[in-house]
């Protein structure tokens, strides 16, 4: 089982923390308000405890549950606390109508977290083209994920595993741009193709 710190005390942070206590994890919240991350701390219980925004996280995994326009400012909150962490980036760089994305085409999120990050922390791009309430409900979901460092990878996706989800690796980091892309696309398919948000992205294996 991993130590896991989540930045942030969102919807994401508490669906992500309540699976990871029901799978048997440490857990550590970590945010802007310490009010805020030792309320959901203690509606999480599984003996999640709250940390202190800047220091270092006790987490091995630390999950940055951030607005995608606070990812880049939290890393650089942090700075040397996160040597040595894997960080999973689960945001989307939205743009304001939800139709395209609020960075540049040749970069991401996830990349610019890492250019944020210290060099010996590897970032894993994951969990964004899941919607809050699906990710909840659990189940055999995919969740695909892009990173450059193996072990990281393979970190994250032993977690996601235990999550009782199914990890799906993209490739390196440079492939977190399609994911985020992917992640417009699902606002596109809920609004015209499918038409509700009771759905995921995955894979049928047909052979």
């Amino acid at each position: 089982m991993s130590s896991v710190s989540i930045i942030g005390s969102g919807n994401m942070a508490s669906t992500i923390g309540t699976l990871a206590i029901a799978g048997g994890h440490t857990v550590e919240v970590i945010g802007r308000d310490p009010a805020k991350s030792a309320a959901l701390a203690k509606s999480l219980g599984g003996g999640a405890t709250a940390g202190t925004f800047g220091a270092a996280p006790t987490g091995d995994i630390v999950i940055l549950a951030v607005l995608f326009d606070s990812a880049v400012p939290a890393v650089r909150a942090f700075g040397d606390a996160l040597a040595g962490k894997i960080i999973v980036d689960i945001t989307n760089p939205f743009d304001a109508t939800g139709t395209g994305l609020a960075v540049p085409h040749d970069t991401s999120i996830a990349q610019r977290v890492a250019e944020a990050a210290p060099a010996s922390a590897h970032v894993v791009k994951a969990f964004n083209t899941l919607f809050r309430h699906v990710l909840a409900q659990g189940g055999p979901v995919d969740v695909f994920m892009a990173g450059d460092d193996a072990q990281s990878k393979a970190s994250v996706s032993a977690f996601i595993e235990s999550l009782g989800l199914r990890a799906r690796d993209t490739g390196d980091l440079r492939m977190a741009h399609w994911l985020e892309g992917a992640g417009v696309l699902t606002m596109g398919l809920a609004r015209h193709g499918v038409g509700n948000f009771d759905f995921s992205l995955g894979i049928n294996n047909l052979g």
